[in-house]
């Protein structure tokens, strides 16, 4: 009898460790789905410029310790699959893939921002000095727009002169 109670007690023992690690998972996953940012963190902004909003989606788009938790339960779900400890794990499985997706997806998301954080200043500063050359050869041109007027307005001063001169002939 003694063996009897021995091997209820083991199967008790392993149902309770079984119970545990299947709560180890299931709290494992509960906090990585706290680590991770919410949608409105990711949609809205407050910044003052296009670096600023980029800054600050990739800083929304930090994941935190989310990837650590998900290791952790995967641990823990690999054992209890190994030992056979669990009556039905798809639950598990499903949600496990499903954080996986939304990590990778934050992940493809932040390295496209942070692609773009590097990429626009460069940018801005090609821009601004293709627009300065631009200014600059302006400025070049407008010295002769201002030889062309000022010789325009000699002739209309001359013209003038020349009615004066008229205008007086006449009245004398």
């Amino acid at each position: 009898m003694a063996s009897q109670s021995t091997f209820n007690d083991d199967e008790e023992l392993f149902g309770e460790a079984a119970a545990e690690m299947r709560a180890d998972v299931e709290e494992h996953l509960d906090a990585a789905w706290a680590e991770l940012p919410d949608g409105d963190d990711v949609w809205e902004t407050s910044a003052d410029n296009v670096l600023g909003v980029l800054n600050g989606l990739r800083s929304a788009l930090d994941a935190g310790d989310a990837e650590e938790h998900l290791r952790q339960a995967k641990k823990w779900y690999t054992m209890g699959v190994r030992a056979d400890a669990f009556e039905d794990a798809s639950d598990l499985e499903a949600e496990i893939e499903e954080i996986e997706e939304v990590l990778d997806g934050l992940e493809e998301a932040r390295e496209s921002v942070g692609g773009l954080t590097s990429t626009l200043p460069a940018l801005r500063g090609t821009l601004d000095e293709a627009g300065g050359d631009r200014e600059a050869g302006n400025a070049e041109d407008e010295p002769e727009a201002d030889a062309d007027d000022d010789a325009d307005d000699a002739d209309d001063e001359s013209e003038a002169d020349a009615d004066d001169d008229e205008e007086e002939d006449e009245e004398e």
